[in-house]
């Protein structure tokens, strides 16, 4: 899952992004309101951190030219603790949650998988398709109750199919969810990875759907054809 982090503070700006890679996400970032309404503008991004008091342009604009835009990623705001009228400002130009400053990261960190996972449909930490777990907040995946190593990059290929379970997604989604901006985007790591993950997985749960892309869904059950 790739997320944008729009702060002005350096400081709170790389804690932030630190403590979302550390829990496995891809993160991209920026340090005012223009910087990072381009980049929303033009990136995917499952979710956003978007400070309110940015230079250039703030955040109550930005998000005002994102939603016109039709962009429907989920936005958490971050807000000043005495200016009340910041959120409503902030959930009437679009935003889907607050965190006032100064806060927990913890609370950041449980708000922003609270948004992916209403995003997604889910409606807790814990995925599942068929015997395949994959605990969000623990970055933990089972396979009939047993635990599965997974590199970070194969988790979170994981991790997105499983929140999107049942849906086909393409190799071009993928891509621009699982990495950077920087990432060379005409790699064949996606299928590498897949493959990799599959033989982890040792079930039928990962399928490549021939000419769209890859999709989870529960194995069939025994005798049953298709």
């Amino acid at each position: 899952m790739r997320i944008l982090v729009v702060e002005d503070d350096a400081d709170l700006n790389r804690q932030l992004v630190t403590a979302l890679t550390d829990a496995g996400y891809v993160v991209d970032k920026a340090l005012d309101g223009e910087e990072g309404h381009f980049l929303g503008d033009t990136e995917p991004y499952d979710a956003v951190v978007l400070d309110l008091g940015l230079p250039v342009m703030d955040g109550v604009s930005v998000l005002e030219k994102w939603r016109r835009a039709g962009k429907k990623m989920p936005v958490l705001i971050l807000t000043a603790r005495d200016r009340w009228s910041d959120k409503v400002a902030g959930f009437d130009a679009g935003a889907d949650d607050y965190v006032t400053k100064p806060f927990n990261m913890a609370e950041v960190m449980a708000r922003v998988r609270a948004l992916l996972r209403r995003s997604t449909g889910h409606a807790t930490n814990e995925l599942t398709c068929g015997p395949v777990s994959l605990d969000v907040k623990g970055a933990r995946v089972t396979v009939n109750g047993m635990p599965i190593k997974l590199t970070s990059l194969e988790f979170r290929l994981l991790a997105y199919l499983m929140h999107h379970g049942g849906k086909v997604v393409s190799r071009t989604e993928l891509v621009e969810h699982l990495y950077d901006q920087d990432f060379d985007r005409d790699s064949n790591t996606v299928e590498v990875f897949v493959g990799r993950l599959r033989k982890k997985l040792g079930v039928d749960v990962l399928h490549t759907i021939r000419g769209m892309g890859y999709c989870v869904t529960e194995p069939e059950a025994p005798g049953k054809s298709g």
